[in-house]
């Protein structure tokens, strides 16, 4: 009889740790269309991304994307202008992930021992001349940066499609007449696409995200800037586990993928 009786706690105890075992199993997640297998990483909280203005629609996507994998971690993007989040980060703002749209503002970060690790290239843009729908002005291309009567913007000094914009008319021979200079390239697009600017310079990217109220004008590819993001985790982050596991899903495959779709380029 105890012989009976041992035998079934062991059955009963072995019947436990296998489904116990089955707590680390894949978990299945439904993104952007359908629905794809993800192992749990098992990161939980919150991670703070400090990521450039150009990448809004693209994080707000993989926002989403990283959340249904990982169901107990909730992303908090802060979005603007790359210089503006250097700042933000050398001045002891909390963020785990900082992602530029360029490395000048991600080396300075590197340089004040602000980075965990490593930044790595996770994607490139280029540059398009922004015009307003009808492209009423008739502007053909960067030669049209010089004329007085247009209405011109660019993205101010020092943010990163501000400089890639003036380096870019640079290599034209073109000194241009700019009537503003924007925080960011939303801000530049706004008023492109209201119509209170003739033409402004931001990324393809941008431009594709407006669905036709701004149109692209082509730079040629002697004169165009090629625009590489770094993305890496920070030497600060509250969350360090969640934040490398946010940059590895930008890194992957799924995260690549979603990253194409609004037209970024491979690195």
């Amino acid at each position: 009889m105890r012989s009976r009786v041992l035998l079934a706690v062991v059955s009963a105890l072995l019947l436990v740790l296998a489904a116990c075992g089955g707590s680390d199993a894949e978990t299945t997640t439904t993104v952007a269309g359908g629905s794809t297998s993800a192992p749990s990483t098992g990161v939980e909280g919150e991670v703070l991304v400090s990521a450039a203005a150009s990448l809004t629609d693209a994080f707000a996507e993989v926002e989403s994307a990283f959340e249904a994998a990982n169901p107990e971690v909730d992303v908090v993007l802060n979005l603007g202008p790359s210089s503006g989040l250097r700042e933000q980060i050398l001045e002891g703002a909390p963020a785990d992930v900082f992602a530029s749209a360029n490395t000048s503002n991600m080396d300075q970060v590197a340089e004040a021992g602000e980075l965990a690790g490593d930044p790595e290239i996770f994607f490139r843009n280029l540059l398009q001349i922004a015009v307003p729908a009808g492209n009423p002005a008739g502007v053909t291309g960067l030669e049209d940066f010089g004329r007085d009567e247009l209405l011109i913007g660019l993205c101010a000094e020092d943010v990163p499609c501000g400089d890639f914009a003036r380096e870019a008319l640079a290599n034209a021979g073109v000194t241009p007449a700019i009537d503003t200079n924007e925080p960011d390239v939303r801000a530049l697009l706004t008023k492109v696409e209201a119509g209170e600017l003739d033409a402004g310079i931001t990324y393809v990217t941008d431009i594709a995200s407006t669905d036709g109220a701004v149109e692209g004008v082509d730079i040629p590819e002697d004169e165009n800037v090629v625009a590489a993001y770094p993305i890496a985790v920070l030497a600060g982050a509250p969350n360090p586990d969640a934040a490398s596991a946010f940059v590895d899903f930008v890194l992957s495959d799924e995260g690549q993928a979603i990253l194409a779709g609004y037209g970024f380029a491979a690195p």
